[in-house]
């Protein structure tokens, strides 16, 4: 099935693997928070098990290194897409208001990115992952 928007999660390749999968949640919940279109129905078993809803079309999970990262956070803004952020100092935080208050304290050109995620019209997402590779 062709859908008219993607939605796109950049992560820093360096993490160590339970930042990543960390990252990629975070991300995913934002995307879900911001686009409550994007959630599809509840699921249902054979049993009759009720289950919750998820996302309901395919996340592009891409890998960068810092540069590109804050290259991938620039390209989104001139297209005026606002994209969710995950920084290196929530990584020390324990909870959301600490997270919102450590991207707070740094400007945007200092930001340590370890994770951006974008949900936008296809050809728009494509652009702005342009040269970035599927995360390994």
């Amino acid at each position: 099935m062709q859908f008219d928007t993607k939605i796109a999660l950049v992560i820093r390749n360096d993490l160590e693997p339970w930042q990543k999968l960390n990252v990629a949640a975070f991300l995913a919940s934002g995307i879900a928070a911001s686009f409550p279109e994007s959630i599809g129905e509840p699921y249902e078993d054979g049993s009759g098990t009720r289950y919750h809803a998820l996302i309901g079309q395919p996340i592009l999970i891409y890998g960068a290194d810092r540069p590109a990262l804050s290259r991938a956070l620039e390209r989104a803004l001139a297209r005026d897409v606002k994209p969710a952020v995950y920084t290196e100092d929530m990584f020390r935080t324990t909870h959301d208001e600490a997270n919102r208050a450590a991207v707070k304290a740094v400007i945007r050109a200092e930001l340590n990115l370890v994770g951006l995620a974008f949900r936008a019209e296809r050809k728009v997402v494509d652009k702005i992952v342009d040269g970035l590779k599927f995360h390994a």
